[in-house]
């Protein structure tokens, strides 16, 4: 798959586009049946499978107070889009040049750019400056601009569309399952292992550590079932979100203990995928007993992940 941070003249580089619209934050489930129908749609007709999107939510630039922690990373965005089968990704940055952009002439810059044979979006949809831009103007415009309009329905969960929104909330909650169900694969972070205290190498469970970062969402303290996926390996491994209260308390941060890895992984790049809260994050009174509990917590990670296998072939969607 190609990547573009630059609007540019797509038609005359590709073939037949197929161009589904959204911001995609996450790439939930609701999501991939607008892609897979760019996809599929594309494949039949030769053409060019291509995703429009943002580098950055509108909202930070419209309403900056309002805008949303992101789901997912560049990285993890990428490989699922890849995984897909979109052929091109168009990520430009949302500007306040762009947000003045009306509906009418946002459909002119679709055509002036990628002349697409069709437009694929979802049924809440909106575009242009103000959000006026509709899936009704699309079709309303598709006959003199020569492009087909494809209009997805929301994907609904427990009587409600699935949404960045709703997985947002999940997350905060630590709802892992419903997180990774509207997902359609676990809830992944992406990051550079960085040095931490050595405490847990100093207890016999060395642990890859990775910063959070302020603009992305992350689930609530605790200790979860997890893989991590590193040079073409998938391990299981028992993580902690928190700031170690056992000691003298540090900065939040992912601690991983990688169960079946030695070796350096200081500077290196891991994917981090979660399936299941273990337990909470408490103070232990000793070195001792908090040895004790990790025990306790690999043996947990191992039953999870074992009686839960099926979950983890979903893994293929973000590597």
């Amino acid at each position: 798959m190609e990547k573009y941070k630059e609007l540019a003249d797509f038609s005359s580089k590709y073939p037949k586009i197929v161009i589904a619209l959204g911001m995609f934050d996450g790439i939930h489930i609701g999501h991939q049946r607008i892609i897979r129908k760019a996809v599929a749609k594309a494949r039949e007709i030769n053409g060019t499978a291509l995703v429009f999107s943002f580098a950055n939510h509108p909202r930070s630039v419209i309403v900056p107070s309002t805008a949303p922690r992101r789901i997912g990373s560049d990285a993890i965005r990428f490989h699922v889009l890849r995984n897909l089968g979109v052929d091109a990704l168009v990520e430009i940055p949302f500007t306040p040049d762009f947000a003045e952009i009306s509906a009418a002439d946002f459909i002119e810059l679709l055509q002036c750019h990628f002349s697409p044979k069709y437009i694929v979006v979802g049924e809440n949809y909106t575009f242009g400056r103000g959000g006026f831009g509709t899936p009704k103007l699309l079709q309303d415009n598709a006959a003199s601009y020569r492009f087909s309009l494809i209009v997805c329905p929301s994907v609904m969960r427990g009587g409600a569309p699935v949404s960045s929104t709703r997985i947002r909330t999940c997350i905060a909650n630590g709802e892992v399952s419903k997180v990774n169900e509207y997902l359609g694969y676990p809830f992944t972070i992406n990051g550079i292992v960085i040095h931490g205290q050595k405490r847990g190498r100093r207890l016999g469970f060395p642990t890859a550590n990775l910063a959070l970062r302020e603009e992305f969402e992350h689930l609530p303290n605790g200790v979860y079932a997890a893989t991590v996926f590193y040079q073409d390996h998938l391990y299981y491994a028992a993580s902690n979100v928190g700031n170690n209260p056992t000691f003298d308390a540090c900065d939040r941060r992912l601690e991983v203990h990688i169960m079946g890895f030695s070796g350096d992984l200081y500077g290196a790049e891991i994917m981090v995928s979660f399936y299941k809260k273990i337990r909470n994050e408490r103070h232990f009174p000793s070195a001792e007993a908090l040895i004790q509990q990790i025990e306790k917590d690999k043996e947990s990670v191992v039953c999870v992940l074992a009686e839960n296998f099926h979950l983890q072939e979903n893994i293929s969607m973000v590597i």
